[in-house]
C-alpha cells in the first residue's frame, strides 16, 4: 500500500477522482466554501447524519463530488483513539472488490497526532494476510491519499506512521504465518533479508555457536524439536559508535506444544503466536531502516520449537544457563523466560543503554490486563515512564506491574540456583522476577505482550503489537540524546512491506 500527503483540503477535495472519498467530521464542524463542505452541512441540519464516533453517513456519486463514493464519518472530539476509530469504522464500510484508490479528509486542520493515527488505522483495517492462500482475494486498497492538514507541519509524523506501518505489517506477517511456513532458520532468512536495508547488520548463530557460549537454558528447550534453533543478532547504526545501544530482544518460541508438560488441543494452533516477540523486533528494524534515527539499537531473537520427543527437556531436570545460573525446569510449558535468560546474559556485552524484551509469556498476564494493555516491568523508573509515555502516543498501551522481591520466593528450590515457575498465583510477576535475575547489569524492561499480540475467535491474527510502541521509545530516545548522529542518508521511496 502506497501512501500520500497532500496539501488539499475540504474546500477542493472534491475534484479529487478516488474510488472512495472518506471525510471525518467533528461534532463542532463548521461548514465553509465548498461541494463536500456544504453536503455535510446539509446532511446535519436535516438529521441524517450525527458526529458521534463511529456513525456513518455513506453516498454514492454525490452532485458535484469526482469520486464516486463518499463515506461521512463522525468523529466527535477528534481524539486520537476517537480519529481511528472512526477511520476504521470507515474503511470497513467503504472497501471491497474495485476500491484501489482512497481518499481520506479531515473537516478540520488536523494535527501531526492525528494524521498518524489515520494512517495506523486505514492499514491496520485493510490488512488482509495471503501467503498460504492459494487464491489469495488480498487486499484490494493500494493507494491512500490524506488531506486536510498542514503538509510541511506533519510531514515527518506522516513519515514516521508510514515506516512504522511497514514495521507493524512485517511483524504480522511473520506472526501469522503457521508454523511450519516460519521455523527458526525461515524467522533467521528474514532477518538477514532486513540486512539489505541502510544500516543494518545481521548475525545468524546454529547450535554449534550457540553451545559455545554455553546457552545451557536455551539449548535446553530446543531439544525437543527437528528443526534447529537459531540465535539471531540485528544490528542497526544510526549513530555514533560511543553511544550505547537500546537491546530488544524477542521471544521467538515459532510453535509451543508446551513441551513434555504438553498443551490442551483446543486453540493450541495459536501457539504459531509464540514467537510476537520476535516478529515485533523485525518489524522495528523494518521500521528504523526507514526513519534512520539517531539511535544505535541491537535486536536479539532466541528461536526454536518446543517439542516433546524423546530427546526433550523433562520436569525436574536441571540445566545450566549462559550465566552460569543452574535452573530447576518444574514446567517444561514455561519455556520462554528459558530461552530468553540466556539472551539477557548476551546482551550484556553491548554495555547497554538498556535493555527491554519482548515475549508472549504468560496466560497470567491475560488475566490480569486482557487484550487492552500489555504487562511492564522494569528494573528502571526512567525506562518504565519513557514507556508508558510511548505507548500513549502510539495508542499501543502498557501498564506497569510490581516487581517485590517477596514474589521471587516461590522461584527457590532445593535442587537448583532457581525454577522456573512459582506456582498459579501472580504468574506474570513471577515470571518477571525469573528474568530480572538474568538483567541485573543494566536498566531493564520486559513486556509480557500475551493479551496483545495476536486476536482470538473470527478476527484471530497478529496485531503488530507492541511495534508502534518500542518505536515511540527508541525515537523519543533519539531524541533525548540527540547528539553523535551519523550523516542521514537519502530517505527511499516508500513502498508496502
Amino acid at each position: 500500500m502506497n501512501f500520500e500527503l497532500t496539501p488539499v483540503g475540504l474546500a477542493d477535495v472534491a475534484t479529487q477522482k478516488a474510488d472512495v472519498l472518506i471525510v471525518l467530521v467533528p461534532k463542532d464542524f463548521k461548514a465553509g466554501s465548498g461541494v463536500v463542505a456544504g453536503l455535510i452541512g446539509a446532511a446535519l441540519k436535516a438529521g441524517h447524519f450525527e458526529t458521534k464516533v463511529g456513525k456513518l453517513l455513506p453516498m454514492y456519486q454525490a452532485p458535484g463530488v469526482a469520486s464516486t463514493r463518499m463515506v461521512l464519518v463522525g468523529c466527535e472530539d477528534g481524539a486520537p483513539r476517537q480519529v481511528r476509530q472512526a477511520v476504521t469504522a470507515a474503511i470497513g464500510a467503504a472497501k471491497g472488490p474495485g476500491v484501489l484508490q482512497v481518499w481520506v479528509c479531515f473537516g478540520w486542520k488536523a494535527p501531526a497526532d492525528l494524521v498518524a493515527c489515520a494512517v495506523a488505522a486505514v492499514a491496520d483495517a485493510s490488512y488482509v494476510y495471503t501467503t498460504t492462500k492459494s487464491k489469495p482475494e488480498g487486499r484490494t486498497v493500494s493507494t491512500v491519499s490524506f488531506g486536510g492538514v498542514d503538509k510541511a507541519a506533519v510531514q515527518s509524523a506522516f513519515d514516521h506512521a508510514v515506516a512504522t506501518v511497514h514495521g507493524v505489517e512485517l511483524a504480522k506477517e511473520w506472526a501469522n504465518r503457521p508454523a511450519n511456513h516460519a521455523t527458526p532458520s525461515m524467522l533467521a532468512d528474514a532477518a538477514k533479508a532486513l540486512a539489505k536495508r541502510p544500516r543494518i547488520e545481521c548475525e545468524v548463530m546454529g547450535p554449534k555457536k550457540v553451545a559455545k557460549l554455553g546457552m545451557g537454558s536455551f539449548m535446553a528447550v530446543a531439544r525437543g524439536s527437528e528443526e534447529e534453533l537459531r540465535f539471531i543478532v540485528l544490528r542497526y547504526q544510526g549513530a555514533g559508535k560511543s553511544q550505547a545501544p537500546t537491546v530488544l530482544i524477542g521471544k521467538g518460541i515459532t510453535f509451543d506444544t508446551g513441551g513434555i508438560s504438553i498443551k490442551p488441543a483446543p486453540e493450541m494452533d495459536e501457539m504459531k503466536f509464540d514467537m510476537c516477540g520476535a516478529a515485533s523486533v523485525l518489524g522495528v528494524f523494518r521500521a528504523l531502516a526507514d526513519i534512520q534515527p539517531a539511535i544505535n539499537v541491537v535486536g536479539l531473537i532466541p528461536s526454536c520449537e518446543n517439542m516433546p520427543d524423546g530427546r526433550a527437556v523433562k520436569p525436574g531436570d536441571v540445566v545450566t544457563s549462559m550465566s552460569g545460573q543452574t535452573i530447576e525446569i518444574l514446567n517444561t510449558d514455561a519455556e520462554g523466560r528459558l530461552i530468553l535468560c540466556d539472551a539477557l546474559t548476551y546482551a550484556e556485552r553491548f554495555a547497554p543503554a538498556a535493555v527491554i524484551d519482548i515475549a508472549t509469556l504468560t496466560g497470567a498476564c491475560v488475566i490480569a490486563l486482557g487484550g487492552v494493555r500489555s504487562g511492564m516491568f522494569a528494573s528502571s523508573d526512567s525506562v518504565a515512564a519513557q514507556l508508558l509515555a510511548a505507548g500513549e502516543a502510539a495508542q499501543d498501551l502498557c501498564w506497569r506491574m510490581p516487581l517485590d522481591d517477596d514474589y521471587a520466593e516461590g522461584l527457590k528450590t532445593n535442587f537448583a540456583d532457581v525454577a522456573n515457575v512459582a506456582g498459579r498465583a501472580a504468574g506474570s510477576v513471577t515470571a518477571a522476577k525469573f528474568l530480572q535475575r538474568f538483567a541485573g547489569k543494566y536498566p531493564w524492561a520486559h513486556l509480557d505482550i500475551a493479551g496483545t499480540a495476536w486476536k482470538g475467535g473470527a478476527a484471530k491474527g497478529a496485531t503488530g503489537r507492541p511495534v508502534p510502541l518500542l518505536l515511540g521509545y527508541l525515537l523519543a530516545e533519539a531524541a533525548r540524546v540527540g547528539s553523535g548522529a551519523v550523516k542521514p542518508l537519502t530517505p527511499r521511496k516508500r513502498k508496502s512491506a
